[in-house]
């Protein structure tokens, strides 16, 4: 039931939490200014922070020198707290340009790891995407960043904050009392050993949580792209039991490490009122002896209670940071994927002068297998000439629609050689190439937009007087003279407002405008109408005209008058002739024909 497709160059593989997190680290190097600039701001808010308790500190002793002196200086009073409140706002200030700031950089990394993943998605080759879950891709490329962004938003100007904060207080603390400080700390490794325990525990069950998170979005893709199918087969249930499955487990792995993450904080919380109870304690007693001011303990204690804010949070982010790590794993991973062989920087203009470019196409010797030892395409060798039409014939998985897709280059194959215009199509560019061949599949795709859009689509720059053309030679005329807005009415993303016959059409009108110097239809005319096969028949003859084509088909009825008629069984050619030719040989052709009519072949 299960199935599917689915930056900068990688320096290093992503195959642990500190390797991810060291590249990520990598990628904000790109942000180098705006990261000193927030470290600035952020050294700033933490010293308005750290210095306030000070100052409330110098104000109580001058409350109590006062009252012991029998006058309580205001003036100074007043100034001092005045200084309070001013650390307090410049603070906050500060803290709130940091955070615009981080937004700003976070942001612009995500922005760059979404390019570098669609970039990527176009350097792999068709072989590794066809062995991959749609939906787990698509987890990949949005939930793992937007779960990466998210991460570091919460944590990056928090980690900055807390290191900055926890220098500053530990320097204060140990200048106004360094027996009172040591005595603070002495409880604090207790909690970094609890912290280290709870995050080796919480790591694994945060990369279960996104990668079966990859396992549910594929199942709701696949849930989606194939509702009609579920629903006459009545599959509901059976999708929801795979479903409620995936979801229970991505439900634990979530929920166990959310919780244990969440240890972190109580456990910090009772490490900072074990340290608090010690400074009370053991500072009142110095207090009583003379070694540190009213003043200074009530700086210590607010200090003591400070303390715990970026040790807690320094623990908490570990935590997050896990979850960061395990997206990072993830995205780093794909975008490590082994990409298609190094392109030529040459084009086909650049290796075949105008005066050979006729559009003979020769297969020598090719071999090629989606999986190692497992061949389709066996010593196939096959010559084109310019202009004729080619059709494609044999059983299912014959290696019909296979060899077309070695033209392309959509795979690389084996061995051997295919030739066009006696050049090999590795010596020039896959773009290049393309560029001359036009494609209709069985799978018909429309992308959301208009009639004339998706038509425009086959040839940049294409103007409505061409798209006009393409409808007209293609039939797509009549189809739009029916819809109310024309070459305007919008098509959804799965053409779902329009038959099969029509969106058939719309893609064959793409290939006419594209102008292609090679045709192939691959099952084009399968799934429309005899009338509408009819229209699709009159437009390609008029488009094979002074093109090579080739022509993928089960049915035989659509292919009787093409130049040559190819039969392959097994990735071999076996026959090859026309179609009188192949019917009086009596072989493999003969077999074919008969099973899709009744009747003895002779009485054509």
């Amino acid at each position: 039931m299960r199935g599917g497709r689915g930056a900068a160059a990688p320096d290093a593989k992503a195959r642990d939490a500190v390797g991810a997190l060291k590249r990520l680290a990598r990628m904000l190097g790109n942000e180098k200014l705006r990261i000193i600039a927030l470290s600035i701001l952020v050294l700033l808010s933490v010293i308005g922070q750290v210095a306030a308790p000070v100052m409330l500190g110098r104000g109580t002793d001058i409350v109590v020198d006062g009252m012991k002196a029998g006058s309580v200086d205001f003036g100074a009073l007043g100034y001092t707290l005045s200084l309070v409140a001013a650390l307090y706002a410049f603070s906050a200030m500060t803290n709130f340009v940091g955070g615009a700031l981080i937004r700003v950089t976070i942001q612009n990394m995500g922005k760059r790891l979404r390019a570098a993943a669609q970039e990527k998605i176009d350097r792999l080759s068709l072989k590794w995407i066809d062995g991959q879950q749609r939906g787990d891709l698509l987890s990949r490329v949005t939930n793992d960043i937007d779960n990466i962004t998210q991460t570091l938003m919460q944590t990056f100007n928090n980690l900055l904050s807390s290191i900055f904060t926890l220098i500053g207080i530990l320097a204060i603390m140990f200048s106004l009392s360094w027996s009172l400080s040591l005595a603070a700390l002495a409880v604090y490794p207790l909690g970094m050993v609890a912290t280290i325990v709870i995050i080796k525990r919480a790591k694994p069950q945060f990369t279960k949580q996104w990668h079966t998170m990859g396992d549910v979005s594929a199942i709701v893709e696949e849930s989606f792209t194939g509702a009609d199918v579920v629903t006459s087969f009545n599959l509901q249930e059976q999708f929801e039991e795979v479903f409620a499955e995936s979801n229970e487990k991505l439900f634990q792995a979530s929920f166990r490490g959310q919780a244990l993450s969440q240890l972190t904080q109580p456990v910090m919380g009772f490490v900072s009122n074990l340290s608090f109870v010690v400074v009370a304690v053991y500072g009142g007693f110095q207090v009583l002896t003379g070694q540190v001011t009213i003043g200074g303990i009530q700086a210590l204690i607010q200090y003591t209670r400070q303390l715990n804010q970026p040790v807690a949070q320094v623990a908490s982010m570990a935590n997050l940071l896990q979850s960061g790590a395990a997206s990072g794993e993830r995205i780093f991973d794909f975008l490590d994927t082994p990409e298609m062989e190094a392109d030529a920087d040459t084009t086909y203009a650049d290796v075949v002068s105008e005066e050979s470019r006729k559009g003979e196409i020769a297969f020598r010797d090719v071999h090629f297998g989606y999986e190692p030892g497992k061949p389709v395409i066996r010593g196939l060798n096959l010559e084109v000439h310019p202009g004729q039409q080619v059709a494609i014939v044999g059983p299912t998985g014959a290696g019909k629609t296979t060899m077309v897709n070695l033209l392309m280059r959509f795979y690389e194959i084996e061995s051997g050689e295919i030739t066009i215009d006696g050049v090999s199509t590795r010596e020039f560019s896959k773009d290049s190439l393309r560029e001359r061949i036009g494609m209709v599949l069985q799978d018909t795709w429309l992308f959301e937009g208009t009639i004339e859009e998706n038509i425009a689509y086959g040839r940049e720059g294409a103007t409505h007087a061409d798209v006009v053309a393409a409808a007209r030679a293609t039939g797509v005329d009549r189809l739009v003279a029916q819809l109310p807005d024309g070459y305007d009415t919008r098509i959804d993303d799965e053409g779902n407002n329009i038959s099969a016959g029509e969106k058939q059409l719309i893609t064959i009108a793409r290939a006419y405008i594209s102008d292609p110097s090679v045709l192939i239809l691959d099952e084009a005319t399968s799934s429309v109408d005899t009338r509408t096969e009819m229209l699709v028949q009159k437009a390609m003859n008029e488009l094979r005209v002074g093109r090579t084509s080739f022509v993928i088909a089960h049915r035989l009825s659509t292919i009787r008058d093409a130049d040559m008629i190819i039969v392959m069984v097994d990735g071999d050619v076996v026959e090859m002739g026309d179609h009188e030719a192949l019917l009086e040989a009596r072989g493999a052709y003969y077999d074919l024909y008969q099973s899709q009519f009744s009747g003895p072949a002779d009485s054509e």
